[in-house]
């Protein structure tokens, strides 16, 4: 499975609500939907979202009912936002509404898994812009189905993706290290660690890292990470290393044993900010 799709970017102001999945069995290029020959076939989904798109993450669990699912945030601009849980409709409607689809393309924007095949499941109001969305790395048998997103606080919200009654998604916990305000500086991104899925790691723009401890819903330590804003940041093989990046221009590693001191391992050229790595 490949996805393609466009994010608003904060330079360029570049806008798409729309974005595209692609299936095919395999090791031919994708085009337009069709044969590629020897049996194999390749399809093409375009979902429409209501309001630009900005995050997106793919969805890490297996289970049938969890599978080809995906969430992606608004980017509009008032307090009042969204993210929408898209999924792939049925694998028997999708060859049997494919003539219907193609002849009352651009009719109808009513995003039905008969119609396009990728429908909204659900959908979350959130304040502020998304700026990243992670789904849980914990896919074992048992384990919760967990959404975090970032923007004004980290939020985690707990999905249920029911066969019966359909998918619904209840706020867990909001995060806020500032104990004398319920104000925190904006969160630029964060990391969900995989080898430890109970750590999540978020950027800021007041040049801090935290690291949360999902269970306890509590701060493990805040660090001063670079001399400006933090753009992102990002967990290596492991639980301990991740590194960050920020508007100072370097890239700097850090490991959670040893927190009295980071690594510069990279700067650009004229210290020019690096916005993701």
């Amino acid at each position: 499975f490949f996805l393609a799709g466009s994010r608003v970017s904060r330079l360029s102001k570049l806008e798409s609500k729309k974005f595209t999945m692609a299936e095919h069995m395999g090791g031919a290029d994708i085009a337009d939907a069709g044969e590629i020959g020897d049996g194999q076939r390749k399809e093409i989904y375009t979902y429409e979202a209501p309001w630009t798109v900005f995050a997106m993450a793919w969805s890490h669990r297996t289970d049938p009912g969890a599978q080809f699912r995906l969430a992606i945030g608004s980017c509009v601009e008032k307090y009042s936002n969204a993210v929408q849980i898209v999924k792939k409709g049925p694998v028997e409607s999708s060859h049997d509404n494919n003539h219907n689809n193609n002849n009352n393309n651009n009719n109808n924007n009513n995003n039905t898994e008969y119609e396009s095949q990728l429908y909204k499941a659900c959908e979350l109001e959130h304040p502020y812009p998304c700026t990243k969305i992670l789904w849980s790395p914990e896919t074992s048998n048992g384990a919760r189905d967990l959404l975090a997103t970032t923007g004004d606080y980290l939020r985690i919200w707990n999905v249920v993706d029911d066969e019966s009654s359909g998918v619904s998604a209840k706020k867990e916990v909001m995060f806020n290290n500032n104990k004398n305000s319920e104000y925190c500086a904006p969160l630029t991104s964060f990391d969900w660690n995989e080898a430890d899925p109970n750590i999540i790691g978020t950027g800021s723009i007041d040049t801090t890292c935290t690291i949360w401890d999902v269970t306890n819903q509590t701060a493990r330590t805040q660090l001063i990470a670079h001399d400006r804003e933090v753009y992102d940041l990002a967990f290596a093989q492991g639980k301990d290393i991740f590194a960050s990046v920020g508007a100072d221009g370097s890239v700097r590693m850090f490991d959670l044993r040893r927190l009295d001191h980071s690594t510069i391992i990279y700067e650009s050229p004229k210290l020019s900010p690096l916005l993701r790595l």
